[in-house]
């Protein structure tokens, strides 16, 4: 089956193309429905590969095998997490394809199938970058991931700060794109080869590790954790999600992200974790510092947020400092916990969003002080916004918390008190949202504005809804009920964690369950969750009051050449923290 693995990248692309040539001649349900079509085939191709992926399916595009000493193909790797991402991007594809159905107002004649175009070209990078083998082609489908976000967070190109938003998410991400070039530069200069396993062995074999060599990991994880929104090369994912349409927020916390995550994973074990890659110390070092800061700082600023889709980046970036710390200890049991953690979140915030965005085309605004009360008649929207920020702060038996639990358990010590106190903080924020704007608690915000008119957003939809679809009502109920059933589901943890040991940890004896432990965790958090909430509420000027967090917030200056700096900066952090280890630090 291991020809088939091309057709993940294959068919989204052709099906673009499709939408693309026939725009003019489609009428706009046509053109949603084949997108619909295109993205949930490909993801049941997905899911169709997944059982067959022990051995790994490796196939080389075009019949390029490696011959002698060196190889020059495209090589795509399908094994257990590589598929589980690429299944995962596709099935959000379809979710937000769905949740999008007649969302923008009617489109020029010819370009009816001009979003779900752009839709399925990001759901094909982002597979392709999921099951890449050989470091260039990830490379190349990290730029098209990112060059086609570019256009979908700016898709709104009539609105000034959505042209902005776009053009700080690529610069940002397009330096991070060319440090990667130049890391993989470094690498084949020394190996002569782009297979990432081949790179390895390569490293392995020219002797202990060396200036180049730490300069090409830096480089490498520059890119990759630019992605991933890591402090402090994060400062894009806040701008860029309080200006992208819903539908494409759902895609950037719930996927793209975590694929920066995982491309750390997997570049680390596959090129960088022999006798001549970099020491484990030295990207222990590295990923829990860095995680630790990204959640500290994520959590601190979803805390002080009262534009909810900025407060959902922001919980988006500390969960990230979670992966890290998780991926940085480098055990199986952290693999496995992070694996299950991102399935989990990946559902859970791509509701977040959904349910955002009914705010946001229902009221024309969201901002939690100017949507004090007003939301009542959304009950359904007030259940879910509370069950997602109670996924957050890892309630069992979510998927977050079983993920969450086992993660825990790996990290040990103090990093598992801040588990606890990042997750409760990023579901407090949520909870703080849900009883003020959906129940009316609390006392009435002095600055809020209670007109429509009053607020600089305007609804993605033609204009302000009177009645929510029915479609963006069960996507993230559907999304939500995924999320949990990742937690309860028979099975299902110790096949995640059995995919990931697989291809991660040699084949260790795999185990994801819930221990007494775990539970009692995961209780916690959620007790502190709605306890902060609760205070937050009888005590509106402690939250959402973004001068609270002035010193932090002045970093996020919206000055693109200030994000610049810091990427440098991180850059030069994440040298400083693997050099120790490669001189046995």
């Amino acid at each position: 089956m291991h020809h088939l693995l091309p057709l993940l990248v294959a068919v989204p692309l052709l099906g673009a193309a499709l939408l693309v040539a026939m725009g003019r001649f489609l009428p706009r349900p046509a053109a949603e429905i084949t997108g619909c079509v295109v993205s949930g085939g490909t993801a049941a191709l997905a899911l169709v590969l997944l059982p067959n992926s022990s051995p790994p399916l490796v196939e080389w595009a075009g019949g390029w095998r490696p011959t002698g000493a060196g190889s020059v193909g495209i090589a795509l790797v399908g094994d257990g997490p590589a598929l589980g991402m690429a299944a995962l991007a596709s099935l959000l594809t379809l979710a937000a394809l769905a949740y999008s159905w007649r969302y923008f107002d009617e489109p020029p004649r010819g370009h009816a199938g001009s979003f779900p175009a752009l839709m399925l070209v990001f759901q094909g990078a982002m597979c392709g970058f999921a099951i890449a083998g050989d470091l260039f082609n990830a490379f190349v489908f990290f730029e098209l991931m990112s060059v086609v976000a570019y256009a979908l967070t700016g898709y709104r190109i009539d609105e000034a700060k959505a042209v902005q938003g776009a053009l700080t998410f690529g610069v940002v991400n397009s330096l991070g794109a060319y440090a990667l070039l130049m890391g993989i530069g470094l690498l084949y200069a020394r190996t002569g080869e782009l297979s990432m396993t081949r790179i390895g062995r390569g490293l392995d074999a020219h002797g202990p590790p060396d200036g180049l060599v730490l300069a090409a990991f830096v480089l490498v994880l520059t890119g990759l954790l630019v992605k991933a929104a890591a402090v402090p090369f994060h400062f894009w994912l806040p701008d860029a999600h309080a200006v992208a349409p819903t539908p494409v927020c759902m895609l950037l916390s719930g996927v793209m992200v975590e694929l920066g995550s995982y491309g750390v994973w997997r570049v680390y074990g596959t090129v960088f974790a022999g006798p001549g890659g970099i020491p484990a110390a030295g990207l222990t070092r590295a990923l829990v510092t860095l995680g630790t800061l990204t959640a500290v700082t994520g959590a601190v600023m979803c805390w002080y947020q009262r534009h909810i889709k900025r407060l959902l980046a922001y919980s988006t970036v500390a969960h990230t400092g979670l992966f890290l710390i998780g991926l940085g200890v480098l055990t199986p049991e952290g693999d496995d916990g992070i694996a299950l953690y991102i399935l989990g979140h990946a559902g859970v915030k791509a509701a977040l969003f959904a349910c955002a965005g009914a705010l946001l085309d229902r009221y024309g605004s969201v901002d939690e002080h100017a949507l004090h009360g007003r939301a009542r008649e959304l009950g359904a929207f007030a259940v879910m916004f509370a069950v997602g920020g109670l996924a957050l702060a890892g309630l069992p038996p979510f998927g977050t918390a079983l993920g969450k639990a086992i993660a825990e358990e790996a990290v040990g010590g103090p990093l598992t008190v801040l588990f606890v106190g990042a997750s409760a903080v990023t579901g407090a924020a949520v909870l703080r949202v849900t009883a003020r704007v959906f129940l009316g608690l609390g006392p009435r915000p002095r600055d809020a504005e209670y007109e429509t008119s009053g607020s600089d957003e305007r609804p993605e939809t033609g204009g302000i809804l009177r009645r929510v679809p029915d479609s963006m009502t069960a996507v993230p109920a559907v999304l939500l009920t995924a999320a949990f059933a990742a937690g309860i589901a028979p099975g299902f943890g110790e096949l995640v964690a059995r995919s990931v040991n697989e291809a991660g940890s040699g084949g260790a004896h795999a185990s994801a369950h819930w221990t007494l432990a775990g539970v009692l965790l995961g209780l916690l958090s959620a007790l502190l969750a709605v306890a902060l909430a609760a205070y937050a509420v009888a005590r509106p000027g402690r939250a959402g009051a973004p001068d609270r967090a002035l010193p932090l917030r002045r970093l996020q200056s919206g000055h693109v050449g200030d994000y610049v700096a810091w990427l440098l900066v991180g850059a030069t952090a994440l040298g400083a923290l693997a050099l120790p280890g490669m001189l046995g630090g």
